[in-house]
């Protein structure tokens, strides 16, 4: 995990955001990993961005995921949902997850949404603590890597957390083709 400095995440809520907390507090007891397996770490929040953090902290680019929110309009209608890719691949909005959300666009929430629906803070959005209504599309490549690096819903922290466990989430959905290499 690079030069990352971790410790339990359920030990330093003060570096999570509030609905990310309230995640962790009521972590179920039948998930496949126990509460003390999602880790945190503080991080500057200047380098909170993928590329800008993996530089700095030494972590590659094939451990650190990407949590984007997408909006997907259908009559007149919003659906929103998370898509949770390693940042050595880009979702694929216009094909898997439009198709998987059933609806006749999609593209990236606009930021000012994805901030007030989440609680969290823009850069640092992560599929934990997200509203219990969204469903959480997460690519396969990410449940097979023992560990990932993914945002805690604030800038100046970052959560490690078992691969299959972003799979096991509530509401989440592990697709193969959700995402595509960057090139």
């Amino acid at each position: 995990m690079g030069t990352l400095k971790t410790e339990p995440a359920r030990s330093r809520l003060d570096l999570l955001a509030p609905p990310v907390a309230a995640a962790l507090r009521q972590w179920p007891a039948h998930a496949p990993i126990d509460v003390d397996d999602v880790l945190v770490a503080p991080i500057d929040a200047d380098l909170a961005d993928t590329a800008a953090f993996c530089a700095a902290y030494e972590v590659g680019l094939d451990v650190s995921a990407n949590c984007v929110v997408v909006a997907g309009r259908r009559g007149g209608g919003i659906r929103y949902a998370a898509c949770v890719v390693l940042a050595t691949t880009r979702a694929d909005v216009n094909g898997m997850v439009r198709q998987t959300l059933d609806v006749r666009k999609a593209s990236f929430a606009p930021m000012a949404d994805a901030v007030d629906l989440t609680g969290m803070e823009y850069g640092g959005i992560t599929p934990i603590g997200l509203p219990e209504s969204w469903p959480i599309l997460v690519d396969a490549r990410v449940i097979a890597a023992p560990h990932v690096i993914v945002g805690s819903g604030v800038r100046h922290s970052k959560v490690v957390i078992p691969g299959p466990a972003l799979g096991a989430l509530p509401g989440a959905t592990v697709l193969e083709g959700l995402a595509k290499p960057v090139l």
